[in-house]
């Protein structure tokens, strides 16, 4: 609040106020500090570092966790850390950073993070960032090295250690970055080498994203039966309330902005604004995944019948999406380029789409580089790697990404679909204002693929049987 031109005796400044300083110094207790982390990431973050060193030699490596982006005025969304600096560390401080410093093993470690205020200090009740007032009890730097066996020291001590640093690496979230980093640009090679690096997951990982997407298949299941809540009040916000309170509850909350499209909603591609009614003889396209409080998150679309029973259009629609997406399954696998399963699928659009007499032109034409007319009613693309992020990896060359082989460890998503737009006039009448998307994760493995997200049933039928199963 404004500071009066002069004091008013009404409304004292508390950090002004002797008697309330001395009598907030005393009678408190020591609070449990110990950070919530996962179970098992501190060995992790361990053996995650020891892959960048190896490649990192010589270097000194530096990765920000960020700060939460205001809100408004003085508000804050909720905090969450780097994707790049978790990795690294398992940390969820805010403002904290890791410094990789070379050394003959390779790198030793250091975690800066701010130091909270305790009572007896005047930051225990005016600061609202780092106050313990403030916040609740706040992990130190014993408690955070212990939790996650790395050394830990106060984000103070930061200027000193880079103090004659040679050939300082800087990544993470630069926003509000200290001024001791001013100096440093970030680097891309950097970020493009913990992207691939993230591309393979290890057992730690799978298991939490086998969690995100198992929880995930749950919160279907808790929206599936809000359905009829949802056509007689609420609307699509219902539906996204529903999953997103679940995500909250058994994770960290939901991986990306839930998308519930209704009806004509359900063509656009990122209808995240929910405020629409659910109509009970529409199609409903949920786009949705839980991230594990490990920050690992799931990414699963189905496309359900409000009524429970799919129209003969909507069916039609729904089988050909299935159809495609069967054939981007079929081409996961070891060895098989990352753009195969994109091409599977999408000429099963083009030569479904020429049948219906919906392409100007022949299905080769369509599906040559100087065509792409098919593409009209699926602009975006028919998958992506998953992990920290839901659009995991994108810090990757081309080369290592869209132009690479698949590889065991990497888990992706196949996502074709068909959106015909209310007032798209290409497509006649009946096809008007359906959108539907079919979306799985899937882990590339030694001899195949692993489908995490096969609880949930893909063909039409099986999704009426799985919403009648659980009225």
């Amino acid at each position: 609040m404004p500071r009066p031109s002069e004091p008013d005796p009404r409304l004292p400044r508390l950090a002004e106020s002797a008697g309330f300083i001395e009598y907030m110094g005393t009678g408190w207790a020591t609070p449990d500090r110990t950070p919530v982390t996962v179970p098992g990431v501190a060995g992790a973050a361990a053996a995650h570092r020891q892959r960048l060193s190896a490649v990192s030699a010589g270097s000194t490596i530096v990765v920000l966790a960020g700060r939460a982006p205001v809100r408004a005025n003085d508000t804050y969304y909720d905090f969450r850390p780097d994707s790049d600096f978790f990795w690294l560390t398992g940390c969820s401080a805010e403002d904290a950073v890791v410094v990789m410093t070379p050394a003959s093993s390779g790198h030793d470690a250091t975690l800066y993070v701010p130091a909270p205020a305790y009572p007896g200090e005047a930051g225990f009740f005016a600061d609202a960032a780092h106050g313990e007032l403030w916040v609740g009890s706040a992990p130190g730097m014993p408690e955070w090295s212990a939790a996650l066996d790395i050394e830990t020291k106060p984000l103070s001590q930061l200027a000193a250690a880079l103090r004659g640093a040679s050939e300082v690496l800087l990544a993470g979230n630069t926003v509000a970055a200290p001024r001791e980093l001013a100096e440093f640009p970030v680097s891309v090679p950097l970020r493009r080498t913990l992207a691939e690096l993230r591309m393979i997951k290890d057992a730690w990982e799978l298991a939490e994203l086998r969690r995100a997407v198992d929880d995930s298949v749950d919160g279907f299941a808790a929206v599936a039966r809000e359905i009829p809540n949802a056509i007689a009040f609420g609307g699509e916000r219902w539906l996204q309330g529903t999953f997103d309170r679940h995500a909250r509850t058994v994770g960290n909350g939901p991986g990306y902005s839930t998308i519930v499209g209704s009806g004509a909603h359900a063509p656009i591609l990122h209808w995240v604004r929910c405020d629409g009614p659910v109509l009970p003889d529409a199609a409903l396209l949920l786009d949705m995944g839980v991230e594990a409080r490990s920050f690992y998150t799931a990414d699963v679309t189905r496309t359900l019948p409000a009524s429970g029973t799919f129209s003969t259009a909507q069916r039609a629609v729904h089988d050909l999406v299935e159809a495609s997406h069967r054939a981007g399954l079929a081409a996961v696998g070891p060895g098989r380029q990352f753009s195969d399963f994109h091409t599977a699928s999408l000429e099963v659009i083009a030569r479904g789409l020429h049948d219906w007499g919906l392409l100007p032109v022949s299905v080769d034409e369509a599906l040559s580089a100087e065509g792409q007319q098919h593409r009209r009613y699926i602009v975006c693309g028919i998958g992506h790697h998953l992990g920290l992020d839901v659009h995991d990896c994108a810090q990757s060359s081309y080369e290592a990404y869209q132009g690479a082989p698949m590889a065991p460890g990497m888990v992706l998503t196949v996502e074709p679909g068909l959106y015909f737009h209310a007032w798209d006039e290409t497509v006649p009448p009946e096809l008007r204002g359906i959108g539907v998307r079919i979306e799985d994760d899937i882990l590339v493995t030694d001899s195949g693929s692993d489908i995490l997200s096969d609880a949930l049933p893909i063909d039409a039928s099986g999704l009426e049987q799985w919403m009648r199963a659980l009225a």
